[in-house]
């Protein structure tokens, strides 16, 4: 069975201009319903975040500013998001639920949360809509609580999961794996453990081939017992800043091979969704919406 984190909270209305991303994690879970390929018993509604547990990644002084309301216009022009309270409660409560996933993949070998793959957030700040790292928290988490001894993070969204990268550079308990777009954001990259970037146009079969080549090795080589995936389905060649040739399918077979990789390895995965851009809210949901499926399908 498979555990997936949502609330209504994730959808939360920003100012004009920020809803539309927004529309897809009300809609994911939706479609599921709707389509009976999930049922309620499925869904779970995680807490907000303990906030020592943030700390075990995050500066205080950053954290305490989000508690507070105390971002300067500046630090709030870079995570592109004005504050609020209930922008702080959202980000806690996504990142409790990534780190519940974990939890359910011990015990099922997948989990997902609707939200989640906040990578270009740091310690000490917050960038390109990412306000808490959530995949980094739950991944320090698990090594602080000794329930893991190596862990992989497989970030296959189109831009470089820079923040994850930054605060897992001195960390040999945890493997930064990135495949984005070359000249895409963040315009200035940090080195990830391993960085693949894609030129403009790279196609679906190029870039299928790339992975299947990579992720192979990396599972042999860093031998972890815990895997993150930050499966973005901004790789789309629909996506509008993505500037990558990947077709829906292909998009579907990412995520499967994936999957495959992992549950043949016996390596249970933590899920989040990542970035979406296409025009039509539909082709990114269904997308998703294909993730979700793989997942209930193969374990």
């Amino acid at each position: 069975m498979i555990r997936i984190a949502y609330h209504p909270i994730y959808s939360h209305p920003l100012p004009e201009g920020h809803r539309f991303p927004m529309l897809k994690y009300e809609l994911i879970p939706g479609q599921l319903l709707h389509e009976g390929m999930i049922t309620e018993k499925n869904l779970f509604v995680p807490e907000q975040c303990k906030l020592e547990t943030v700390l075990l990644t995050h500066d205080k002084a950053y954290l305490d500013k989000l508690i507070h309301q105390t971002l300067s216009a500046s630090e709030q022009r870079k995570i592109g998001f004005p504050q609020s309270p209930e922008l702080t409660e959202r980000e806690l409560m996504i990142t409790q639920g990534t780190i519940d996933c974990c939890s359910y993949a011990f015990e099922y070998g997948v989990a997902l949360n609707v939200a989640g793959g906040t990578h270009h957030a740091f310690a000490d700040r917050g960038e390109g809509f990412c306000l808490l790292n959530d995949m980094a928290v739950a991944a320090n988490y698990l090594l602080h609580q000794k329930k893991a001894k190596k862990i992989i993070i497989i970030d296959l969204d189109v831009h470089q999961g820079n923040g994850t990268a930054k605060l897992f550079e001195q960390n040999k308990a945890v493997f930064t794996f990135s495949m984005h777009g070359a000249h895409n954001y963040p315009f200035h990259k940090e080195h990830s453990d391993l960085d693949l970037p894609l030129k403009d146009g790279t196609t679906g079969t190029e870039y299928l081939s790339l992975l299947k080549d990579t992720l192979l090795q990396l599972i042999k080589t860093v031998e972890p017992d815990f895997a993150f995936y930050l499966s973005g389905v901004d790789i789309l060649e629909t996506d509008k800043f993505g500037k990558l040739k990947v077709t829906l399918d292909e998009c579907r077979q990412r995520d499967e091979f994936v999957f495959h990789t992992l549950r043949t390895n016996n390596i249970p995965v933590t899920v989040a969704m990542g970035g979406g851009y296409s025009p039509d809210v539909r082709t990114i949901v269904e997308a998703h919406c294909n993730t979700f499926r793989l997942a209930a399908a193969m374990y």
